[in-house]
């Protein structure tokens, strides 16, 4: 299989159609979910189909630690190539990888300015033109994410968040802010997605989530 149709049949894009293609430049998505069923995981996966498309992404954690979220990339890219018998495989995953970076924040040790003008330091002065960014474990309390909207419009990136359910509850209110909210709800033997909003209710996606695995599968 050929990377091009790896694409094409990559579970994430059933996600990415089930929310009208996927996030456009300046537009918020927002996984919801209780802590430890895998919104990590998910944003991992949203963070290497763009890598595959041959974008660039900013991953940025609010996690103690962040070694383990280096190993996702890897292991959650090895486990997927492996099901499809991907051509040149190492060659890809070294491609791939590369237009990653990785940035780590203490958890209300920083506002968002200060977030801000870190990111344009690496965009344009690193010259690192990243077309989306992760923004995974970050405490909604600390402050409002318009200033991270805004910004994303002005450099032309699309932004994924996680948030905990409690902090989820309160962006089926936010449609002006994020285009998507998905939720992620623990079953027997896997994990359902769903898609919420103050419009929508809970809309049934057809994915699920791997426990086992931590891929997206179609249901």
């Amino acid at each position: 299989m050929v990377k091009e149709e790896l694409i094409q049949r990559s579970p994430v894009r059933v996600f990415m159609d089930s929310i009208g293609g996927g996030l456009k430049p300046g537009e918020l998505g927002v996984i919801s979910a209780p802590s430890g069923i895998g919104k990590t995981s998910v944003l991992v996966q949203i963070g290497l189909d763009r890598l595959l498309q041959g974008g660039k992404i900013i991953h940025i954690s609010f996690h103690k630690h962040t070694d383990y979220i280096l190993t996702w990339y890897e292991d959650i890219f090895d486990e997927f190539i492996q099901r499809k018998n991907l051509e040149n495989q190492d060659e890809v995953k070294g491609e791939v990888l590369k237009n990653r970076v990785i940035m780590k924040f203490t958890q209300g040790g920083i506002t968002n300015e200060q977030i801000i003008r870190s990111l344009r330091a690496l965009i344009k002065d690193g010259n690192f033109k990243a077309d989306a960014l992760i923004i995974d474990g970050y405490n909604f309390d600390s402050g409002p994410v318009k200033e991270m909207k805004s910004f994303a419009e002005e450099m032309g990136l699309c932004i994924w968040y996680s948030a905990t359910t409690a902090e989820g509850d309160l962006f089926l209110d936010a449609d002006s802010l994020f285009k998507a909210v998905i939720t992620m709800e623990a079953r027997p033997d896997h994990v359902a997605l769903g898609l919420a909003g103050a419009k929508k209710g809970n809309e049934h996606l057809a994915l699920k989530l791997d426990p086992r695995t931590l891929l997206l599968l179609e249901t």
